[in-house]
């Protein structure tokens, strides 16, 4: 069929959109990341496309801010569907890949999961997307991978040492995704992360299972001593450093995002219950977890230095504002519990 009508202009017209499916992107961080893109201020040149198995961590109350978007589209799917995915990842740009199975007392309880969905979840991905010829894969991991530190921070050089079957199955995907790059050339990223903390984080993890028990004035459990040590990082500042890797990274780099502010678990009990106007007659010593991993420290420098990411959220203020969210939005998080 022959054209009618003036040549485009192509030194005007505007550049297509790049393409990004966010796997698991109807959970905590991943909606977090999904509204970032398509909020106001996001990058307004991108289309998202979520895929979500809607296990019971994913929610999609989660984007509701978003469902109604023109460049949003939401696919109901798991990420070990290899029709599927092949089929996705062939029509998209991008891939930030979120989906894992995250919660470490039940990776105790069964691994099996956890495996599926963290390691063969990702090899199914980087398959699709070494097919395609995918332009970017953004894998965002934790720093649990990289075990317990005694002192110091860890460079993203370090070791991997994980202590749970968790952290193992995101060990063993990061070194997947990494494998894929040095073997096949993929444009792979590589995020580790300390512990987020922010809205819609659901009620199974630590923060959030704390406020929202003590605003019904029930007992909240403390592992063993309680001098775990955790850093903490607001879900903002997160994903903030995720755009940072996404837009800036190079290819085959580890990036690690810290939050810089170190806690034990029985310094954030303190500021939890002073914030929700509770008392220590609320919290109830546990046994300690197998495996407690005694402190977790990323050295951040090198996404600082190399892409300018610098936290915004203060720990104190975005302890605040998180607990101000649970005790307005009762209606998000009491089905959960």
């Amino acid at each position: 069929m022959t054209a009618h009508g003036p040549a485009p202009d192509t030194a005007t017209a505007p550049a297509a959109a790049t393409r990004i499916l966010v796997t698991g992107g109807a959970g905590f961080i991943g909606s977090h990341h999904v509204r970032g893109l398509l909020g106001p201020e996001g990058p307004g040149d991108v289309s998202v496309t979520v895929l979500d198995a809607l296990t019971y961590a994913g929610n999609l109350a989660n984007l509701d801010a978003v469902r109604e978007h023109p460049a949003f589209r939401f696919v109901h799917g798991d990420i070990c569907d290899e029709p599927l995915v092949a089929h996705l990842v062939a029509e998209h740009d991008q891939v930030v890949h979120f989906a894992a199975e995250s919660h470490v007392d039940r990776s105790i309880a069964s691994a099996a999961e956890f495996v599926r969905t963290n390691v063969e979840g990702t090899r199914t991905l980087l398959d699709a997307a070494l097919r395609s010829g995918l332009e970017t894969f953004v894998h965002v991991s934790t720093d649990e991978v990289y075990g317990s530190v005694d002192e110091g921070f860890t460079p993203e050089t370090a070791p991997l040492r994980p202590s749970s079957p968790y952290a193992a199955s995101k060990a063993a995907a990061d070194l997947l995704a990494l494998s894929y790059h040095r073997t096949h050339g993929l444009d792979v990223r590589v995020t580790r992360c300390s512990n987020n903390y922010g809205p819609y984080h659901h009620p199974e993890k630590i923060i959030p299972l704390f406020v929202t028990r003590l605003l019904e004035g029930r007992r909240v459990p403390l592992y063993g001593d309680g001098l775990n040590v955790r850093d903490w990082l607001h879900v903002d500042d997160h994903v903030r450093a995720l755009e940072l890797v996404r837009t800036k990274g190079a290819p085959g780099e580890v990036y690690n995002i810290g939050g810089g502010t170190q806690l034990t678990n029985r310094e954030l009990t303190e500021r939890l219950l002073a914030a929700t106007g509770t008392g220590w007659e609320l919290v109830e010593r546990v046994a300690d977890r197998k495996g407690h991993d005694l402190r977790y420290a990323v050295d951040d420098g090198k996404i600082r230095r190399t892409l300018g990411h610098r936290t915004r959220t203060g720990f104190d203020a975005g302890l605040a504002a998180t607990v101000a969210w649970y005790r307005e939005n009762r209606d998000w998080w009491e089905p959960l519990v």
